[in-house]
């Protein structure tokens, strides 16, 4: 009897410091609602990154905000981004997205730098991607609104945790480094295109 009630009071501390059961990330496959999906207004809230010209990136990054709008052709998307790289605002006026249907990935061409991600499954007001760089595991969460629930913050770091991220590797924004006028996701008067 002592011996079972032993092993009873000690399973809770047993199970409480086993790792975290780690999810497998499922990424969407592409129909004629997820591009729609996509497009609008997003603010990027946290990533990480082994690779290294985004691991630069990511620890000058201080906020950043983009659209995604169609563009003429079916497969490819524009976007303009707004960036506070420091203490610089910079506006990239219009690059593209390629929309690659028999994969599921999207690939962004921004001058000479070519990054290729995978959108995960999650919430609508959630964008969640995967990148995919030479075996580096690299992922990033942008939002709606800068406002994101503590629940789906935990969510996302547990899925960098088991991407094998530590605190320290994770870089997230804040909505006080906003260029002037990014707030609203319209007007950005102030920063000086790239």
């Amino acid at each position: 009897m002592l011996a079972t009630l032993t092993l009873l009071l000690g399973l809770p501390l047993t199970l409480a410091t086993e790792p975290p059961t780690c999810a497998p990330l499922v990424p969407v496959t592409f129909d004629n609602s997820t591009i729609p999906g996509l497009l609008g207004h997003w603010i990027y809230i946290s990533g990480a990154s082994r690779y290294p010209p985004h691991l630069a990136e990511l620890k000058a990054l201080k906020h950043a905000s983009f659209s995604i709008f169609p563009s003429s052709h079916e497969d490819e998307l524009n976007t303009i981004e707004v960036l506070r790289l420091n203490e610089t605002c910079v506006v990239k006026n219009v690059s593209k997205i390629h929309v690659f249907w028999h994969n599921s990935t999207l690939m962004h061409v921004d001058d000479q730098t070519v990054s290729i991600a995978k959108v995960i499954q999650s919430d609508k007001d959630l964008l969640i991607l995967k990148h995919i760089s030479h075996d580096f595991p690299s992922l990033s969460l942008s939002a709606r609104t800068p406002n994101v629930s503590k629940e789906h913050l935990e969510e996302f770091k547990a899925q960098l945790h088991c991407l094998g991220f530590t605190e320290e590797e994770i870089f997230s924004t804040s909505e006080k480094d906003a260029c002037p006028g990014e707030e609203t996701g319209e007007g950005n008067t102030d920063p000086q295109p790239e």
